[in-house]
């Protein structure tokens, strides 16, 4: 490996984890099904999930959390998926997609 080419190393690892965590975000683990009860889908975890979807700002993702769970979600995957602050969040998050509905 070339002067050049260590340079860029850096560059591709932090972008692959990156593009890495967006497919968490939207396809979550693939090896493990989630079966979401639709008790979860209470008007206030619906309400949440909307606002964030329509404006793309993901930041009530705890929020979401503490709704699913006062809700009776007591899925690790899905909770902690939803606290996580290291989380990467776009539109299309699993989570937010079973809750409305949309996957």
């Amino acid at each position: 490996m070339g002067e050049l080419d260590s340079a860029f190393v850096p560059v591709k690892t932090a972008e692959s984890r990156v593009q890495c965590n967006l497919l968490r975000d939207i396809f979550g683990n693939p090896f493990q099904s989630i079966n979401f009860a639709f008790e979860w889908r209470t008007e206030t975890a619906v309400a949440v999930a909307s606002q964030m979807y329509e404006s793309r700002d993901f930041s009530a993702m705890p929020i979401l959390a503490d709704a699913l769970q006062d809700a009776g979600c007591d899925n690790d995957d899905i909770l902690n998926h939803c606290r996580d602050p290291k989380g990467a969040h776009v539109r299309g998050c699993w989570v937010v997609d079973l809750l409305l509905g949309k996957s």
